[in-house]
């Protein structure tokens, strides 16, 4: 999520089964010397394993709970606790100098106390050498020293390493939980609730979010569909003029044929009569209108042949000939 720190709240409602194993272990004090968390992208693996930093640092917790006050709890927050370190990659890798760095740091005694906590992100760009020197260091663990390992590639570590660490795997966020963290953003309903369903990357739809192209291009498309729907003979032109200009490269393109599909499931959704799932919930009046006038078959038609144009899309297919020809088979019934 977008958030630097994530709450315990935060994660018990997008990630339950990460939250409950975690929680469980601090209560009886049994963490694991080493976790790999691995998801996709934007799921929140880098903000929980600071927050167990936090957790595991913090001067007066209350079962689980870090108090976010203390001296630990406000070093890790502003990022530079003596005793966390984070490991990046240098580069394109995670190099063997900087798994031995963090060795040379961990035989020193605690700054403060014994404590001691890792975090490797991007666990699966370690070289073979950085991989096997961070091996013996898995081997060999210290009575009080957590590592976390993050990866969106766990099939790409190696099984040695693997079988050293608590596996917990991350969920895609779902639509609602990236539309309410988009409202606290101030981001409003009508883009967030686009966005949360184009990707469940948090990042990425907060960016999208933000991005004056995506609301032209929303505003595009509702155009089409209303030119579609009821200026049939402008619609050729319309690409022309109008489409082609906004939607220039294939992501863009594949983008715009995305928000267009939504547009007919939701008719759909309303046919089925399941308007809360509605994302364009603006046009809500005009997709009512429409569902009575065709039918659940047609809908369905509809959307697969925009399925269809965004798979051709990516096989080199001209992208104006690809529009045409759509939208005349979206004109038909």
């Amino acid at each position: 999520m977008s958030m630097t720190q994530k709450s315990w709240e935060e994660l018990e409602q997008y990630q339950p089964r990460v939250k409950k194993l975690l929680s469980n272990s601090l209560i009886k004090q049994r963490l694991a010397h080493a976790y790999l968390f691995e998801g996709p992208k934007g799921t929140g693996k880098k903000q929980t394993s600071f927050l167990l930093a936090k957790s595991f640092f913090c001067e007066n917790r209350v079962s689980y709970q870090p108090c976010g006050s203390c001296r630990n709890c406000k070093r890790i927050d502003s990022g530079n606790h003596p005793d966390l370190h984070v490991v990046e990659p240098d580069g394109l890798s995670i190099k063997k100098g900087q798994i031995q760095a963090l060795q040379e740091e961990f035989s020193k005694t605690g700054v403060e106390s014994n404590h001691k906590l890792y975090i490797i992100e991007h666990a699966d760009k370690m070289t073979v050498n950085a991989a096997n020197s961070l091996l013996k260091f898995l081997e060999e663990p210290h009575a009080d020293t957590v590592a976390v390992l993050l990866t969106e590639q766990h099939h790409q570590i190696i099984s040695t390493i693997l079988s050293r660490c608590q596996v917990l795997s991350f969920q895609p966020l779902p639509p609602e939980a990236i539309q309410n963290e988009l409202a606290k953003q101030n981001i409003p309903v009508h883009i967030s609730a686009l966005a949360a369903h184009i990707t469940n990357d948090m990042e990425e739809a907060l960016e999208l979010s933000r991005n004056d192209w995506f609301a032209q291009a929303r505003a595009k498309v509702i155009k089409l569909y209303e030119v579609l729907k009821s200026r049939k003979g402008q619609a050729l032109l319309f690409i022309q003029s109008e489409w082609l200009p906004v939607f220039t490269d294939k992501d863009q393109q594949g983008l715009g044929l995305d928000l267009l599909m939504y547009i007919y499931r939701d008719c759909l959704s309303v046919q089925v009569g399941h308007e809360n799932k509605v994302i364009y919930q603006d046009l809500m009046a005009q997709l009512k209108q429409h569902a009575l006038q065709m039918t659940q078959k047609n809908a369905a038609e509809k959307i697969t042949s925009i399925i269809e144009a965004k798979k051709r899309l990516h096989s080199n297919v001209n992208p104006q000939l690809l529009m045409e020809q759509l939208v005349l088979t979206l004109q038909e019934g």
